[in-house]
This record gives C-alpha cells, sequence and structure tokens, in this order.
C-alpha cells in the first residue's frame, strides 16, 4: 500500500515564474509537482534547485494568481512525463503536450519522459541517404541527409516562417513512398497569426495528417517554452524508434527558447555568461539537438531543421555561435537577397551542409550532383568578386568571360535560388536547371567537372 502523499499549504514566497517552499523532505531535482489553486484549478510545476530543506521550483503556466496562503503543493514522485501514440499525427498541442486543437488526450497507455532517452554514442548510425525538401537552393547545395541537424540562420523579419511553411508542404523521402514519413512542428514563442498561418498552411496543402504540431504562442507563460522542443522531440522519438517512421523536426524559433532560459535563469540568480545567457547555454542547446540522429538495428531516423533568428543579423551572436559548434552546417537566409525580392532568400556561400557529401550521388541523388554543386559555389563565388570589380570599372569595360558570368549570377539567383512559395521541385528538376543555368558559361570555364560529365549534360 502506498503511504499518504504529504500536501505542502504554504509557500515562502513566489518569484516570477518560480516558487520557494521550506521544510520539505524527500524531494528530488526534476520531480514534477502539483499545484492546486484557491479557485480550484491545476498547474504543474518542476523541482528545479534543493537547498537543506528548500526547493525552487518553476511553474509551467506561469505563477500569476498563486498565493502564498492559499494554494497547497503535492509532488508526485515523476519527472515530467506526457502520453503518446501513433494517434498524434494530425494533432496539435501546446508547450507542454496538452491537446490546443479540442480532440481530447491522447490515450496510449504509454508516458515518455520529456526529457528523452540518450542516445549511446556507439548506437549512432552514420546518416545517409537524404530528405527532399523540394527547394532547390537546399536540395542541391545544402543537401539535408537524413539523421542530420542543419539549423536555419536568418535575421528578423526575413521570410524564414514561409520558408519553414514550404519544406513541411513539400518534403518527403528520396524514394517513391512517403509512408514512414512524418514531420514535427515546433513554434516557439510565435505571435497568434503566425502559428494561425502554419496551421492553415498545412491544412491548405493536405499535408495535416502526416504532421504534429506543437504549439508555444507568445502570450503563453515564459517557462513553457522551455519546454515545448522537448515535448516534441519526446513525440519524435516515439514515432522514429517505436513507430519506424522518419521524422523531419522543424523548429522556429530557437532564439525565443534562448531568450526564455536567459529569463529562467535570472529569475533563479544564477551567473551569467555571455550577453546575460546562462553559462550552460552550450550544454542546453545540445541536449535538444543531439537528440536527432539514427540508431543501429532502427529502421527509423530524426532528422532536425532548427530556424533561428541572429539579433541584428549577428553571425557570432552566442546563439549562431554555439548552434553552429553542435550542429552539421548551416543555411543561412540573407538580408540582401531579400531585399531584392529573391525568395527563399538562401545565401549559398557561407551555408554549407558537411554531411551531404556522403548521402549525394550515384545511389541516391543522381550521378553529377557532386561536381554540379561544386562548380555552382565556385562559378557564384567568383560572381561576388566581379560585382565588386563592375562596382568600379563598369561592367561593359569587363572581358566577355567575366560579362558571362555576371549573367550567369543573375540566371543563377532569378532562376534557381527563386522558387515560388508552392512550387515543390524534385531532385531531378533541380539538377537539370542548374544544368541550365551553368550552361550560359563557356564550357572551359566549368572546371569543377569531369569531362564525362560534361558531354552527358552541358546544353551550351
Amino acid at each position: 500500500m502506498n503511504p499518504l502523499k504529504k500536501e505542502y499549504l504554504l509557500l515562502d514566497k513566489v518569484e516570477g515564474p518560480l516558487i520557494i517552499l521550506s521544510g520539505v523532505t524527500e524531494a528530488a531535482y526534476g520531480e514534477i509537482l502539483e499545484i492546486s489553486l484557491g479557485n480550484g484549478r491545476k498547474r504543474i510545476g518542476k523541482v528545479i534547485r534543493i537547498e537543506e530543506d528548500k526547493i525552487v521550483a518553476q511553474v509551467f503556466e506561469g505563477t500569476s494568481g498563486i498565493s502564498t496562503n492559499n494554494t497547497s503543493i503535492r509532488f508526485t514522485g515523476k519527472p515530467f512525463e506526457i502520453s503518446l501514440s501513433i494517434d498524434v499525427l494530425g494533432r496539435t498541442f501546446n508547450g507542454v503536450g496538452r491537446p490546443m486543437d479540442g480532440g481530447g488526450d491522447v490515450y496510449g497507455g504509454k508516458t515518455y519522459n520529456i526529457n528523452g532517452r540518450p542516445m549511446n554514442p556507439v548506437a549512432r548510425e552514420y546518416p545517409r541517404n537524404y530528405i527532399q525538401t523540394g527547394v532547390s537552393s537546399i536540395d542541391c547545395l545544402v543537401t539535408l541527409i537524413r539523421g542530420q541537424k542543419l539549423p536555419i540562420f536568418s535575421g528578423s523579419g526575413i521570410s524564414h516562417n514561409e520558408l519553414a511553411a514550404q519544406v513541411v508542404r513539400h518534403a518527403r523521402l528520396s524514394s517513391e513512398s512517403d509512408q514512414k514519413f512524418a514531420i514535427v512542428f515546433v513554434a516557439i514563442g510565435v505571435k497568434n497569426d503566425d502559428a494561425h498561418y502554419f496551421r492553415k498552411s498545412f491544412e491548405e496543402a493536405g499535408v495535416m495528417e502526416k504532421v504534429v504540431m506543437y504549439v508555444n504562442l507568445a502570450s503563453h507563460p515564459i517557462v513553457e517554452r522551455v519546454s515545448t522542443p522537448r515535448c516534441a522531440l519526446t513525440a519524435a522519438e516515439y514515432l522514429a524508434f517505436e513507430e519506424g517512421m522518419h521524422i523531419l523536426v522543424i523548429m522556429t524559433d530557437i532564439t525565443n527558447y534562448c531568450e526564455a532560459l536567459r529569463e529562467v535563469s535570472a529569475a533563479r540568480e544564477e551567473v551569467p555568461g555571455r550577453k546575460g545567457y546562462p553559462g550552460y547555454l552550450y550544454s542546453d542547446l545540445a541536449s535538444l539537438y543531439e537528440r536527432a540522429g539514427m540508431v543501429k538495428g532502427s529502421s527509423g531516423s530524426i532528422t532536425l531543421l532548427p530556424i533561428l533568428t541572429m539579433p541584428n543579423d549577428d553571425i557570432t551572436h552566442p546563439i549562431p555561435d554555439l548552434t553552429g559548434y553542435i550542429t552539421e552546417g548551416q543555411i543561412v537566409l540573407d538580408r540582401e537577397l531579400f531585399q531584392k525580392n529573391i525568395y527563399p532568400p538562401v545565401n549559398i556561400l557561407p551555408s554549407l551542409s558537411r554531411l551531404m557529401k556522403d548521402g549525394i550521388g550515384e545511389g541516391y541523388t543522381r550521378e553529377d550532383h557532386p561536381e554540379v554543386a561544386d562548380q555552382l559555389f565556385a562559378s557564384y563565388s567568383r560572381v561576388q568578386d566581379l560585382r565588386a570589380l563592375a562596382q568600379i570599372v563598369g561592367e561593359e569595360d569587363l572581358p566577355l568571360t567575366d560579362r558571362k558570368h555576371l549573367k550567369f549570377g543573375r540566371e543563377f539567383e532569378a532562376a534557381f535560388i527563386t522558387q515560388g512559395f508552392n512550387q515543390g521541385r524534385d531532385i531531378f528538376e533541380t539538377l537539370d536547371l542548374a544544368w541550365k543555368v551553368l550552361s550560359i558559361l563557356p564550357v572551359e570555364e566549368l572546371d569543377r567537372i569531369s569531362t564525362g560529365m560534361l558531354k552527358k549534360y552541358y546544353k551550351g
């Protein structure tokens, strides 16, 4: 017979998103507690600090309305868990895993700790094969490999939300079958109209049945923001490693998550690190990003595409800086391209996918893919140098070959990078388009492509 659970009826202090309680025995770090308010409503909190008989807990739904006198606290003896089943597909949940779509609770018979199951590094499988996003600049030049962590670095006001929605609408596995593919979409600290835009966009495209949404609105309490990506990644782990599905997790916006972490850290009176962010920001982000991957013996995979807005477009800011250390490349959205009405404004030169070399080419995409990608990078890099020179001497005074490079640059941005929101291109269409743009250049300028490939594909 279970001993009676103790209830505590007097709080010491309510401070920001935290409550402080003393005289507590046998509390565990990370333990979930139930908070009953005087009006009969309930909230949940998590123990984040223990000092002798005193505990500090953060309240997920916020502390507004909590009184120090008229509140009862009960410790559950469990970590934060959510219920999951295959029926979560097509559903929308809030940041603590509660339904937002009026569809009722998930009754799967199984609950899972949102802090996840640590992945043994020895059991990790090297990512191979790719996920087709339908976006040419990503599929050809910054290819997303199954099991990869590939962040999108954006700036405030740039069209990253539209790009996220476009990837959800058009993403699929490289094989013809989509049966085992699903998307976990995570919106962290977004405005109401953005959340509505995402949902409406997915419903219009008819992809909602393969999407699970976890939405934390800007109006929701700050502490809920910290649990949102963890609930979503727990759902992804369940679908990937228990249901054998290939899961693409798209998170927007990681910067909002880090701001919430900074606010909670300040409330806990921790010593701040760079720009006021907690000193453990690196390990905290790693605890999210490293949950992506493939495990030997499992047919499923988790691929992570986190989106973050760089404050002041500064790529050396702690959030993009630390993210770059943990992940396997980055896709950089450029304000200059955005202002030229190029969508999606992907700047390919600072963009990189460190794993693409092992998931493209013959047997994966097409035999010419690696050489075409190398040539596009090299030629577009030369275009940037020539544009700087043309501003000084004028384009008409440049040699014919240089003028052809500038023409290639314009066509590359206008026809290859630029793509309609509703337009999803498959990898073969993308590579054919790349050859069409490269064929503007004289054949002797294509020094990254072998003679055999030129004979087969060059259209000049």
